[in-house]
């Protein structure tokens, strides 16, 4: 018999997922007061074995996150030319339009409840939900990454993953065993032992898409595109000791911070920009456009506003909207499109693979998932926790296309689906020709405002200071390939000068060109980098913050 309550009756019922009303939530059906209990307890195996069940995987990467809502409006306009020119996407083409967007930010190489102030990546994936269905601009707050092609992606985690014997977290000497080996990922590690490793919080971060895209017009004509977001607020940064004094009190600052704002109503707001080139392989250039450890010189290649983005919602359950929030850089709408990034691609398979996998098959059923501005007309069916069918035909019996006798059809392309430059090649396994892995590290360092470069070295000695002796000095060797000053102020802070790895050979399968050979042959004596006019992405200037601990 149910207890006496002093609360009124007039309360909301308990009850299962069945519907049934549940007049005893304390204690099982049992043999007498003291057991054994019953096999046919219902509402207690029901209860308990969803409770086993409220968790599902982690993210493999980015694991530590949280979730906004708001919107996207456009400007109309790329620059001070009409946007139609370069993309007929409808989201960008009528100035104020907006769309509902859905914004993940997150760490890399954390677990679920790591610290959000950890010196790493921070994942900045935007979903907008179009009148064409879903987009969605999966990306990073750094520009470059550390691989160029996605075969490599899950040793590069791996090596930032923990130890798979120990457990240990975060060892140097996993993590630059890597980088030592893989001299592409040199731009990325500077950039995550900058001060730029740790932001003051999501609301101070660049967000960039990294991967590079195409846009294309009504026409069919194509640009090569990269995607940068530009926060109001301006970019702010920590350094490891003030991050430090945050995570002894609070994992989780970032999201508190970023949902304090909200409630405030200090709504955060970023900046769409584009930069854009013509949609061939630019043999002018020393580098490759599709290379992700590269940036485009914003001297050459203009920054362009096209929308801003601003976040007024947090989430309503953390789990449904948060945990269950699945992107894919596959997800893309008419007027945008795939350029032949080696990493791209990979993404496009990994990303929705693991949604599958971790959320479920219907996944896209989900209500943040769903394409919600858009009519959903598939053919696709059951699965586990299908909980809707997608809507069908006029015969909802004809669950397959073509057909003569009804159901679904194919749409008509709106414009020509030929496109782009004409591709000539064999099948092959081959590393892009233009690699020039230390050009653009040099003048990130030479770039970098003082502080910041004080910093990196102090960051870098003191990881590096806990590697093995053969990973220093290929890491210093690395760096004076980069800058003369780079290498010798983290190589002096090693006990390492150049003359101690001048003898070091380029890498197995590494192709330096001359200019990198004559570097190598005069390691340590090469001299500045002319850096004179040169605008970089991640140029911005980045202000020192000092935060208040939670």
């Amino acid at each position: 018999m149910a207890t006496d309550t002093p609360h009124s009756d007039d309360r909301p019922v308990l009850t299962n997922r069945q519907g049934h009303p549940v007049q005893d939530n304390q204690n099982q059906r049992t043999i007498g007061s003291r057991g054994p209990a019953t096999l046919e307890n219902y509402q207690f195996l029901e209860k308990i074995s969803h409770f086993d069940r409220e968790r599902v995987p982690e993210r493999v990467v980015h694991a530590r996150g949280t979730a906004a809502f708001g919107y996207f409006e456009a400007y109309g306009t790329a620059g001070d030319e009409p946007i139609s020119r370069y993309t007929r996407a409808k989201l960008f083409q009528e100035a104020g339009k907006r769309t509902d967007v859905a914004v993940r930010f997150s760490t890399v190489a954390g677990g679920r409840d790591s610290s959000e102030v950890a010196r790493d990546p921070r994942g900045f994936a935007v979903k907008f939900y179009t009148e064409d269905g879903n987009w969605d601009l999966v990306g990073n707050n750094i520009g470059v990454f550390f691989i160029r092609d996605a075969i490599k992606f899950p040793d590069v985690i791996h090596s930032q993953k923990p130890d798979p014997v120990t457990f240990e977290r975060q060892i140097p000497n996993r993590v630059f065993d890597f980088a030592a080996a893989s001299p592409e990922s040199l731009h990325m590690y500077t950039l995550i032992f900058s001060p730029r490793g740790i932001p003051a919080s999501y609301r101070h971060q660049e967000g960039f898409g990294v991967n590079t895209y195409k846009w294309v017009n009504a026409r069919g004509e194509t640009k090569l595109v990269k995607y940068h977001w530009s926060p109001k607020l301006g970019v702010k940064s920590l350094t490891a000791e003030q991050a430090a004094q945050i995570q002894a009190l609070e994992l989780g600052s970032h999201t508190k911070d970023l949902y304090d704002a909200i409630t405030r109503g200090d709504f955060p707001e970023w900046e769409l920009r584009v930069q854009m080139m013509d949609d061939h392989d630019h043999p002018e250039l020393d580098w490759d456009p599709l290379d992700d450890t590269k940036v485009w010189p914003e001297n050459d290649y203009p920054l362009m506003p096209v929308g801003r983005m601003v976040l007024n919602r947090a989430p309503k359950n953390f789990f449904a909207e948060s945990e269950q929030l699945a992107f894919g850089t596959g997800v893309l709408v008419d007027g945008l499109d795939f350029s032949d990034d080696k990493m791209l691609v990979g993404r496009t398979f990994a990303y929705s693979d693991t949604q599958r996998y971790r959320v479920g098959p219907n996944y896209l059923q989900l209500p943040v998932n769903q394409a919600k501005n858009a009519v959903v007309q598939t053919n696709q069916r059951d699965g586990a926790m299908a909980y809707s069918v997608d809507q069908g035909g006029a015969d909802e019996s004809i669950n397959y296309e073509p057909s003569v006798r009804g159901g679904l059809r194919e749409a008509e392309y709106p414009h020509s689906d030929v496109q782009g430059p004409v591709i000539n090649g064999r099948l092959t396994r081959a590393r892009i020709e233009r690699t020039d892995d230390y050009r653009q590290t040099g003048e990130r360092f030479l770039l970098s405002e003082q502080w910041e470069q004080d910093d990196l070295v102090k960051n870098l000695i003191d990881a590096l200071g806990q590697c093995d002796r053969v990973v220093q000095e290929r890491m210093v060797w690395h760096l004076f390939m980069a800058e003369d000053e780079y290498g010798r102020r983290v190589g002096e802070g090693l006990g390492i000068s150049a003359d101690d790895v001048c003898h070091l050979r380029p890498l197995p399968g590494q192709t330096l060109t001359d200019a990198e050979l004559t570097r190598a042959a005069h390691l340590g004596n090469n001299g500045t980098r002319d850096v004179t006019g040169l605008k970089m992405t991640h140029c911005i200037p980045t202000e020192n913050r000092v935060t208040s601990t939670p």
